[in-house]
């Protein structure tokens, strides 16, 4: 029998519907009871094998071969920049990276804040769009509640991940632009592509069709 493609997918909020979808388009999922702390677990048909990731590790996995296809947000991807191929768009995880500030803030165009203070977990995304028009951000990296940072004057903006916007409501703090708008994506290993042709696009076209629906 031939090697499983292995799929790189990622921890959190985006697990379950991944493995929805792989089901529906016919592939068989890990065994019931294998999803504790397994980071490697076996489709129950021997056509696929999981890496469990976390989200910004599932395209370094994917570029280096260590898997042959991922499914992760379109944020991480555009955000990791990594060469990888995305040959389809899933209908999951939608959300929008935005600019965010105070409510109470007065409403200054952003081209007016010339070296704004921003707190972000997506520093190429956020120095790309604010490069671009022509203002110099002093970025400040940060990994739990970017939320918090204009509120104790940390930063002027936060760049961050919202689906409601209901968190930033709650903390006083409204969205001024939209840098991207996200969802889940298929990304494929460029070799694997080619060399496993028949396999990864069976797969490819099984997602398609079972999105489609």
């Amino acid at each position: 029998m031939a090697e499983p493609l292995i799929v790189a997918l990622p921890k959190g909020r985006l697990t379950d519907d991944a493995l929805a979808y792989l089901e529906r388009a016919g592939y068989g999922l890990p065994t019931k009871g294998d999803n504790g702390r397994k980071l490697v677990l076996e489709g129950s048909d021997g056509r696929l094998r999981f890496i469990m990731a976390k989200p910004a590790d599932v395209p370094i996995f994917v570029e280096y071969g260590a898997a042959d296809l991922g499914i992760v947000g379109l944020d991480v991807v555009r955000e990791a920049a990594r060469d990888v191929y995305e040959p389809l768009s899933l209908p999951f995880g939608r959300c929008r990276l935005v600019v965010a500030g105070r409510a109470d803030r007065p409403d200054r165009p952003l081209r007016l804040e010339r070296s704004p203070r921003i707190a972000t977990k997506f520093p190429r995304l956020t120095e790309a769009f604010f490069r671009a028009r022509g203002l110099a951000p002093e970025l400040i990296v940060m990994s739990g509640s970017v939320e918090l940072a204009p509120l104790v004057g940390l930063a002027d903006l936060i760049v961050d991940l919202v689906q409601t916007g209901s968190t930033l409501r709650e903390n006083g703090l409204t969205e001024l632009r939209v840098i991207l708008e996200s969802q889940a994506m298929l990304i494929a290993n460029r070799a694997s592509y080619r060399l496993r042709a028949g396999e990864v696009r069976g797969l490819i076209d099984a997602l398609a069709r079972a999105t489609a629906d």
